[in-house]
């Protein structure tokens, strides 16, 4: 016999903040527990929307790889923050935390309860918390994209450690730009770097809700969840939004899921292989999402390893009343 669902931590008694956030790793049901508190929000009378904060939500096109919510599972619920971007666009954290917080604004100057939802941490922490961003240096970044062209990722990384140890010890080594622009920040002494403080500050007074699954149930869930994206027709998805230039795009086209889906059609890489390797680095993206959430020391903990989907609507009733 499964558990009851999960009872979020006892909460104050106060009138509920305007901001409600829930956030995780991916394959823990952000995107469906937003929508049935909106739901249930909307069904005692408060208007309600769901600000997204997911980086990779937020390209047109991409729906399949990024588990973005069809219409119809939204249930009328307003969507922001989702499908603003071109392929060809490179998403900015510092962009991201202007309009989202000032869609945010929008929402609750009209007296409704927005719900920020998304497992992107420094998008999410960008919007809660209060921190500030550098700017670019486009031609310090063109060098460094050079030097990663030349050089090579290990070459970046002890440049990296060198400057920054504690940036270096947490960056995705795999991944060129975030290299980049890790080495671009740790270069400028004139910047502050976009971290997680120890203790942060909030924006505004929010409600935080961290969803959970353990590791035995959650690992093997993402690399199913790998092969149903495949199965669902990623590669086709890809497929098209090659025209629409995604091998341009110095984001979207390293999405995980469709950087592999890239290599299935151009030969590189069999199907079987490109499921795998998505598994891996989902498995391996999940790993850094846990661990950038467990710092939300207010968050309410929410253990939905075995909640059933159907019972998200009286886990919102317990949630909101």
């Amino acid at each position: 016999m499964q558990p009851d669902p999960p009872h979020p931590h006892p909460h104050p008694r106060h009138p509920s903040p305007s901001l409600i956030a829930v956030v995780g790793a991916t394959g823990t049901g952000k995107s469906d527990l937003a929508v049935a508190i909106a739901r249930r929000l909307r069904d005692t009378g408060i208007h309600a929307e769901v600000v997204n904060a997911d980086a990779m939500q937020l390209y047109r096109g991409m729906d399949v790889g990024t588990a973005k919510l069809p219409a119809v599972e939204r249930h009328g619920i307003e969507h922001r923050m989702l499908d603003v971007l071109d392929v060809t666009d490179e998403a900015s954290v510092a962009a991201y935390q202007s309009e989202a917080r000032t869609t945010i604004d929008g929402i609750t100057a009209a007296g409704g309860i927005a719900i920020l939802t998304g497992g992107s941490g420094l998008y999410v922490s960008s919007v809660l918390h209060d921190l500030d961003f550098p700017g670019t240096d486009p031609e310090l970044r063109a060098r460094l994209e050079a030097d990663l062209m030349t050089e090579g990722r290990p070459a970046l990384l002890e440049r990296l450690r060198a400057l920054d140890p504690q940036a270096a010890a947490t960056i995705d080594a795999q991944n060129g730009r975030r290299l980049v622009r890790a080495l671009e920040v740790a270069s400028r002494a004139d910047v502050v770097r976009p971290t997680l403080p120890a203790a942060p500050r909030a924006w505004r007074p929010a409600r935080v809700l961290h969803l959970t699954r353990t590791r035995e149930v959650l690992v093997p869930a993402l690399h199913d969840r790998a092969a149903q994206m495949f199965a669902s027709g990623l590669v086709d998805e890809v497929e098209g939004l090659v025209d629409a230039g995604l091998e341009h795009g110095r984001t979207a086209s390293r999405a995980i899921g469709y950087a592999q889906a890239l290599d299935v059609l151009r030969g590189r890489s069999s199907e079987a292989d490109a499921i795998e390797a998505t598994g891996v680095a989902t498995r391996k993206y999940a790993r850094r999402q846990v661990s950038w959430f467990k710092r939300y020391r207010d968050a309410e903990t929410l253990d939905l390893t075995f909640a059933p989907r159907d019972d998200l609507e009286a886990l919102a009733r317990r949630i909101v009343g």
